[in-house]
């Protein structure tokens, strides 16, 4: 039976939607993971789509998604991934194990969309890095 992941972000847009795919890819089908936002901003974002097709995974049909809809679901691993998420939700009841992983929001970067593609990728870097020791431990 596969172990569950939700990683919880505030806006559900950026960080824990490319945590979700890597999640997913690097559980190698032991995982089913998703994320969910305190208050989901409705989108994906853009410069987080292309930032993850680079290392070949595609999140252009991820939506974003609302807690509310997982209350009552059992999980292993709740994982916020930013602190606003954190505050929203100090327990999870679902969950075996809650994890607080702060990462930048990208979604923050200036500059020129190549900048700001440059803060995605280190983001998408940190938070795959991240999950690869969680999972080889």
């Amino acid at each position: 039976m596969k172990k569950r992941v939700l990683v919880l972000c505030t806006g559900n847009s950026c960080r824990s939607q490319m945590a979700e795919a890597l999640w997913e890819s690097l559980g190698e089908g032991a995982w089913e993971a998703e994320s969910a936002g305190s208050k989901p901003s409705g989108y994906v974002h853009p410069l987080a789509i292309k930032a993850m097709s680079e290392i070949g995974v595609d999140i252009s049909a991820y939506q974003s998604k609302s807690l509310d809809q997982f209350t009552g679901q059992k999980f292993d691993i709740v994982v916020t991934v930013c602190d606003n998420a954190k505050e929203a939700c100090p327990v999870f009841p679902g969950a075996v194990k809650m994890l607080h992983w702060p990462f930048y929001d990208p979604a923050e970067a200036t500059g020129s969309e190549e900048e700001q593609l440059v803060v995605f990728r280190r983001v998408r870097d940190e938070i795959q890095s991240k999950i690869r020791s969680y999972l080889a431990s």
